[in-house]
C-alpha cells in the first residue's frame, strides 16, 4: 500500500461556466509506472480560460489545470520520476504502442489523454493542477526543474513553451532568418525570444497594442512590412494568418499553432504556393523532447528576458474563480498556488 494512498487532497472541479467547486478528494493506490506529485504552482492557460467561457469544450465536470510545476511525493513501480524531485510533466499522455506514436507523433496519440481535460468521473479523477495533488499516469513524460529556475517561469514550460519549442523546430533554421510571430501573448512572447536567442531578426504584431509593449524587452525588433522567411501563427485568426501569408517571400514557412478551434476556412491560391515555394504546416500540441527542450532554453534565458514579470503572484486555490479571467494588461498569466 503506498503510504499517502489514505489521504485526501484538495481540489477545485470546473462544474460549468464560471462556477469551482472546492472539494476534499482521495488520493489514490498508486499502480506501476504512476506518479503523484504535490503541486507548488500553476499558471492558467488561454485555453482554460476558452474552456471555462464555452469557446472550447471540455469535460465537465473536471479538474483544469495542465501548465504546472511540483513535487515528487511518491511513485509506483516503474515511474520514470523519484520522490523529491521538481518537476513540470507533459499535457499529453500516449500509450506508446499504437501507429502514431511508433512514426514519432505521440502527441497525436490514437488512444491520447490529456493532463487537465479528463472527467472527475472517469478512471483519472486527479488528472488536473487545480489542485493540491495530481497523478501522472504511465506514458507522462517529467522533466526536472533546475534548481535556480523559479516555479513561476518554469510552469508555463509545460504548455505554452514546450509548444513554442515544437513550433520553432517546424520552422526549421533560424540564424539569420527574419521571423514575424503573429500574437503577442505566452506564446507570442516565448516564440520571439526563442528566436532572438537562435539568431533570428524577429518581429512581433497583434491587433492589441498593449500586448506589444513587452515584445521589445523579448528579443522584438520594430515591425515593418517587408517580406519575411518564417511566419508563426499564435492568433487562430484567419485575417491575421492571411496578413502572414503574404508577407513570405520565395521559399517561406508558416507555421501554424493557434488554430485550436472552429473558425472561417483560409483562402490559398495554390498557384501562389506552388510559384512561391512557400510551406505551411501545423502544430498542435508537443513531444517529449519539446519539454525536455523548454526547460533548457528558460534555464538559459532565465536573465536574460524578463520571464518573471509576465506571472502573476499566485492566489489560493479558493479563488481560482478569479484567475480564470483574462489577466490585467501586462500579465501573460495568472496562477494559483493550491497549498498557499
Amino acid at each position: 500500500m503506498d503510504p499517502v494512498s489514505t489521504r485526501v487532497t484538495t481540489a477545485a472541479i470546473w462544474v460549468g461556466g464560471s462556477d469551482i467547486d472546492l472539494r476534499p478528494v482521495a488520493i489514490p493506490e498508486l499502480a506501476d509506472g504512476e506518479t503523484l506529485v504535490r503541486v507548488r504552482l500553476a499558471t492558467v492557460c488561454g485555453s482554460d480560460l476558452h474552456t471555462v467561457t464555452g469557446r472550447r469544450s471540455g469535460a465537465c465536470p473536471s479538474i483544469l489545470g495542465h501548465e504546472a510545476v511540483g513535487d515528487v511525493v511518491a511513485v509506483g513501480a516503474g515511474s520514470p520520476a523519484a520522490v523529491g524531485q521538481r518537476v513540470i510533466w507533459s499535457v499529453t499522455v500516449a500509450c506508446g504502442d499504437c501507429a502514431r506514436c511508433r512514426s514519432g507523433r505521440t502527441a497525436k496519440c490514437s488512444s491520447v489523454r490529456k493532463v487537465g481535460h479528463e472527467s472527475f468521473q472517469g478512471d483519472w479523477p486527479l488528472s488536473g493542477a487545480y489542485a493540491e495533488h495530481i497523478v501522472l499516469p504511465r506514458g507522462t513524460t517529467t522533466a526536472v526543474v533546475p534548481q535556480g529556475l523559479p516555479d513561476s517561469v518554469a510552469a508555463p514550460a509545460a504548455c505554452a513553451t514546450a509548444t513554442v519549442m515544437a513550433t520553432i523546430e517546424a520552422a526549421g533554421d533560424l540564424r539569420g532568418r527574419r521571423v514575424l510571430v503573429a500574437g503577442a501573448g505566452m506564446l507570442g512572447l516565448t516564440a520571439v525570444a526563442a528566436c532572438d536567442e537562435a539568431g533570428a531578426d524577429v518581429q512581433a504584431v497583434d491587433i492589441d497594442p498593449e500586448r506589444l509593449v513587452m515584445a521589445p524587452r523579448f528579443g522584438a525588433m520594430t515591425t515593418d512590412t517587408d517580406p519575411v522567411d518564417i511566419a508563426i501563427d499564435y492568433t487562430g485568426s484567419v485575417t491575421a494568418i492571411d496578413a502572414a501569408l503574404a508577407r513570405l517571400d520565395v521559399g517561406g514557412v508558416l507555421v501554424l499553432a493557434g488554430s485550436v478551434t472552429p473558425g472561417p476556412p483560409l483562402p490559398v491560391d495554390p498557384e501562389t504556393l506552388v510559384r512561391r515555394w512557400l510551406t505551411i504546416t501545423g502544430v498542435h500540441n508537443y513531444e517529449p523532447r519539446h519539454l525536455h527542450r523548454a526547460v533548457d532554453f528558460l534555464d538559459r534565458t532565465v536573465r536574460r528576458y524578463p520571464w518573471d514579470e509576465v506571472v502573476a503572484e499566485p492566489v489560493p486555490l479558493a479563488q481560482l474563480g478569479a484567475a480564470l479571467r483574462r489577466p490585467p494588461t501586462g500579465i501573460l498569466r495568472t496562477a494559483v498556488a493550491p497549498r498557499l
